[in-house]
């Protein structure tokens, strides 16, 4: 494998490994939950899912063709809670998450070097896609940051829990060498 499949194959896994950290909190917190925020100056875990979703959409339709900010999106309107339901916020995040794996699944490396627009800037498909995989992560992090508060004493961790380092690594130095990814074998 050559260096840009790998850095796509790399991608799409991390990618797809955010995705499922964001799955598991959607799926832990109940609807009241997706709608709770720290203070007026947070945003829900609700309005983060309108956000990514927004964002994601804006960006990667029609990504090598047109520009990333479509006039189409109104981002001011991601950041206000509106009465969805748990299955209009899960539909919202799927929509979002689906339309950026249609665009990167089918890339090639050769594309990587194309240059497309983000508000009239140009980017190399490489740097619009780690501008994403920037993006995205923070956003998760904050999802997962509100469903911890929100479960209190309740959270199960989505990582390597608190004290377990040690046995984890203990697993993993165990084990012969061998290439691989770290999202390989992680059980959803």
């Amino acid at each position: 494998m050559d260096s840009t499949d790998n850095y796509l194959d790399s991608t799409k896994k991390l990618f797809r490994y955010y995705k499922s950290l964001g799955d598991a909190v959607i799926s832990r917190v109940d609807e009241q939950g997706l709608h709770w925020q720290y203070n007026d100056d947070s945003n829900s875990i609700a309005v983060i899912i309108k956000h990514i979703a927004g964002n994601s959409l804006s960006r990667w339709t029609d990504f090598l063709n047109s520009d990333g900010e479509k006039q189409w999106r109104d981002r001011d309107e991601e950041f206000e809670d509106t009465a969805m339901n748990k299955q209009q916020i899960l539909d919202l995040w799927e929509r979002g998450w689906q339309c950026l794996f249609d665009a990167i699944d089918p890339l090639v490396g050769t594309d990587l070097g194309r240059i497309v627009y983000i508000r009239n800037e140009g980017h190399t498909v490489l740097e619009a896609i780690n501008r994403q995989l920037a993006h995205l992560p923070y956003h998760v992090g904050q999802m997962v940051f509100a469903a911890k508060m929100i479960s209190d004493t309740e959270w199960q961790s989505l990582t390597i829990p608190k004290g377990k380092s040690n046995a984890y690594n203990k697993d993993k130095f165990s084990a012969d060498k061998k290439p691989g990814f770290f999202t390989d074998g992680i059980k959803k």
